[in-house]
């Protein structure tokens, strides 16, 4: 294997050795505590832009699996693993994880200690990395010009270029808002029977209003949710028709700036398919996963606005019911795939919302 340099804007260098593709490449560096869906986080549209270190040491066992991407292709800027496997087992792979991402010119780095990258991100907070061929002579200019760099994605990046739908002849109809949609999301919908109209991110408010749809669904995506002033002031708009809205993750935070909150950027975000999350109703507690750098702020939650779900670690805001109009959203994703589970139920919640409840699953 190649090697190469993982350099943090700190200036600590981590040797490595490549796979997938060749390159040198600059962004944000986070992690994810999953221990499956490798497949899915390479493809969450959410990641778009980042370097994401999987704390899990072992990947790529069970190969590439087309069927479970989450969009067309990996939306990662590089990857980075303890232990990538050269020989996949499972009945249902088509080819080795490395293979895939040099296919996909995506950069893969693994021999680090990544254990002790995590450890670093969870002391110091997320931060910009550069993956090099060679470690620059002057460290400590490169380490600070890469700290001073502004290093994000955005919702134009992820986004469809034009409306389409999904599941055609549905018998009931909603409206996809896409923000860099999972596309799982669009699956639970699609087994419920519903008939899907997906809309690019910049898509005016009358547009939307016009398919005279059941429901609007906020999707997931990546960045920073207070820069999208645009898309949150359609949202307002569209806020106030009374069609009953489900946000998800960044869906979830856009939908609280319309309301009047603010949002805030977490130390080192929620990423993996176990975050606890309370239910304020019930008490109840759900394990769920997650991909996000930012966070509602409670303390900023509108007189409309009711907190219905908090982080069980961080107690930052994990849901929101509102009282004003027919609308609900949530930070974690109901959808999740591989898994967990446990509140997929939040779909069904929807579904009544729109009038359907007999269109539930079990």
């Amino acid at each position: 294997m190649k090697k190469a340099y993982l350099i943090l804007q700190n200036g600590q260098v981590f040797p490595a050795h490549r796979f997938g593709a060749d390159g040198e490449i600059s962004a944000e560096l986070v992690f994810t505590t999953g221990m499956v869906g490798y497949l899915e986080t390479l493809t969450d549209p959410s990641f778009h832009g980042q370097i994401v270190l999987q704390t899990f040491p072992l990947i790529g066992n069970y190969g590439v699996i087309s069927e479970d991407f989450e969009s067309t292709r990996p939306a990662l800027s590089a990857y980075i693993v303890r232990n990538i496997c050269e020989m996949p087992s499972n009945f249902r792979s088509e080819g080795s994880l490395a293979d895939y991402l040099e296919k996909e010119n995506i950069i893969g780095l693994c021999g680090l200690d990544t254990r002790k990258l995590t450890k670093i991100i969870r002391e110091y907070g997320v931060m910009n990395a550069a993956i090099t061929n060679e470690i620059p002579e002057d460290i400590s200019a490169f380490s600070e010009e890469l700290a001073q760099s502004a290093l994000s994605s955005s919702v134009e990046n992820v986004t469809c270029k034009k409306t389409h739908t999904l599941n055609p002849d549905g018998k009931k109809h909603i409206v996809l808002w896409d923000f860099g949609y999972k596309k799982n999301i669009a699956q639970e919908m699609i087994k419920r029977g519903y008939k899907i109209t997906v809309v690019p991110a910049s898509t005016p408010a009358e547009e939307i209003l016009s398919y005279q749809a059941n429901g609007i669904l906020l999707s997931n995506g990546p960045g920073d949710p207070a820069k999208n002033t645009e898309i949150i002031q359609t949202l307002g708009i569209v806020a106030q028709s009374n069609i009953p809205l489900f946000g998800i993750c960044l869906g979830h935070q856009l939908l609280a700036l319309a309301k009047g909150a603010r949002s805030t950027k977490l130390k080192y975000g929620h990423r993996g398919a176990n975050q606890p999350v309370r239910d304020i109703k019930s008490n109840r507690l759900y394990i769920t996963s997650q991909n996000h750098g930012y966070a509602i702020d409670s303390e900023t939650l509108p007189a409309c606005a009711r907190l219905s779900f908090t982080h069980v670690n961080d107690a930052t805001c994990e849901g929101i019911e509102y009282l004003d109009i027919p609308a609900f959203s949530v930070q974690f994703h109901p959808e999740a795939c591989g898994g967990p589970m446990d509140t997929n139920f939040l779909f069904d919640q929807f579904i009544a919302m729109m009038g359907g409840a007999d269109n539930a699953v079990e």
